[in-house]
């Protein structure tokens, strides 16, 4: 074997060595952290306590911190010499679910909504795993400072659920304010891999993603004189069909693309033929030009489906895309292949798998669509029972998703696998 290499294969488990002892000797306060976490879910723009608590974290781990980022965000600093500044990101907030888990620290917590309602809160997408992870990697970080240089970067972020708090940081000054990155990384929890496990997407791995209304206006009036009226309900439902044109026939085959309908009201009784319908849609896609494209053709088969009824000019019906989008997360593939290869020298190469992009939604892709063009890298972090996971494999059966009332993460090996995981990333990254 070659001097080189020897001597590279030798520092690699050196610092793999370091690494394992300090994760083991902080695990028993993180699983408690995590308990904690979940236990005391906040919704999305209102993280008071749980910002504050991961202010607190940072600040004992060693690192500047500045709270009130953009809203509940936090961002702590470390520096640590001449060196690449690398940015690791946890988001903070939780979803209106009711757990039922069963687990003895489960979340009972029930919170008012914006709207007044009362609602109940669970941690249903593994955030509070992401943030145990970030505070875990945050006082790896400080302990190893020996075995690397640069700057360090960790943002608790808000209202990733409602894809707001990146854009809310960013503008509030986040690559401004604050030492702007290099190269930015994060985690996510994986509802159907097994803990010990990471998974990484070369490429687009989460997607587009457009909220889309339709307020389809008709002339309303008795169900026995339909001749007198403009049925919105019979209209509503040529335009749905006419939809599912548009991805089997005007996007090109090989380009991920989705529209679906996932809401329909309209009408009272059934002897009154309405004057209303609304229509609820969520758009994804991954490239720009196919993103646009969904939007002006639903705009063009409602306004010809209305045409095609004989509306009225004052009765044509109104599409409004909502302003909470999210943009596709694309993961640079050199960050990725650097960023495998420093998580499989300490978790195993073969415990480092390749999965394919979903297409579900992250605000994280915000911190690489600025002028700057930061590379990005976000990975999955298993974390079910390994047997569990082969079981359903075998039988064809799923496992509860994100944002499952039922998701369960085991807190221990999960937790231990992302702390590794992320801060072997983060020693590769600014090595000496």
């Amino acid at each position: 074997m070659k001097p080189l290499l020897l001597s590279l294969l030798v520092t690699s488990s050196l610092v793999a060595a370091d690494l394992s002892s300090v994760v083991k000797q902080e695990l028993p306060s993180l699983v408690t952290l995590y308990k904690g976490l979940h236990g005391n879910p906040e919704l999305s723009l209102h993280e008071t306590e749980t910002a504050a608590l991961i202010a607190k974290e940072l600040r004992a781990a060693g690192l500047e911190v500045t709270e009130k980022v953009g809203g509940h965000g936090v961002v702590g600093v470390l520096k640590n010499g001449e060196g690449p500044v690398i940015l690791v990101r946890t988001d903070l907030d939780a979803l209106p679910v009711k757990e039922q888990t069963g687990a003895p620290y489960a979340s009972t917590k029930v919170v008012k909504d914006d709207l007044g309602r009362d609602v109940n809160v669970m941690h249903a997408c593994g955030h509070d795993v992401h943030m145990t992870s970030f505070v875990g990697t945050a006082r790896a970080l400080a302990a190893l400072k020996a075995q690397w240089r640069g700057t360090l970067v960790m943002i608790g972020q808000p209202a990733e659920e409602r894809v707001l708090g990146a854009r809310f940081m960013l503008r509030d000054g986040l690559f401004s304010k604050f030492p702007r990155p290099d190269k930015a990384i994060a985690l996510h929890c994986a509802s159907d891999m097994a803990h010990g496990t990471i998974g990484i997407v070369e490429g687009f791995a989460l997607a587009n993603v457009d909220s889309v209304e339709i307020v389809v206006k008709g002339v309303g009036g008795h169900g026995s004189m339909p001749h007198l009226c403009k049925d919105p309900i019979v209209l509503s439902s040529q335009i749905v069909l006419a939809l599912q044109t548009i991805v089997s026939r005007e996007v090109r085959p090989g380009d991920p693309a989705v529209v679906t309908v996932g809401s329909i009201h309209g009408g009272t009784k059934s002897n009154i033929i309405s004057d209303e319908v609304r229509l609820q849609l969520t758009l994804r896609s991954y490239k720009k030009e196919t993103r646009q494209h969904l939007i002006d053709s639903i705009k063009r088969i409602v306004k010809a489906q209305a045409e095609s009824a004989s509306m009225p000019a004052d009765k044509m019906p109104e599409v409004i895309v909502s302003e909470d989008s999210a943009t596709a997360l694309y993961n640079q593939p050199e960050l990725c292949q650097e960023v495998r290869g420093y998580i499989g020298a300490a978790i195993g190469a073969d415990n480092v798998l390749t999965r394919e992009p979903v297409m579900g939604a992250e605000d994280f892709s915000e911190y690489g669509m600025t002028k700057d063009k930061v590379p990005l890298c976000m990975f999955w972090l298993g974390t079910q029972p390994p047997a569990v996971v082969a079981a359903a494999r075998a039988k064809g059966t799923t496992l509860p998703s994100l944002h499952s009332p039922y998701f369960k993460p085991v807190p221990g090996p999960s937790i231990e696998t992302g702390v590794t995981a992320m801060t072997s990333a983060v020693l590769g990254l600014m090595k000496k």
